[in-house]
């Protein structure tokens, strides 16, 4: 559960870059894990943010649409509102999160 949280509050603290093409691999620490990942615009207002913790190699793979998220992380499917992740985000998670 508490990667899904780190993972919704970095995926709400992405979506206001929407519009950007596909960037470097970007990475954040968060309760001395480290996690990395890239963002691809898929069109549409789509965006794409792949990565994976580095210790333990667990991958997760979400799309941002609109408000929602949806995709995996690791093998467990997971879906979000983006307010919901923003609300992970104020905790302290991801700063600048909105």
């Amino acid at each position: 559960m508490r990667i899904l949280l780190t993972i919704a509050a970095a995926a709400a603290a992405l979506t206001s870059t929407i519009g950007m093409a596909a960037s470097p691999e970007q990475r954040f620490t968060h309760d001395g894990r480290t996690y990395a990942y890239t963002r691809t615009d898929l069109g549409d207002g789509r965006q794409l943010i792949e990565g994976r913790r580095v210790d333990g190699n667990k991958p997760f793979r979400l799309v941002v649409s609109g408000k929602r998220v949806s995709g995996t992380v690791g093998n467990v499917p997971v879906a979000f509102r983006t307010t919901d992740a923003a609300g992970a985000a104020a905790g302290g998670i991801v700063a600048g999160a909105r």
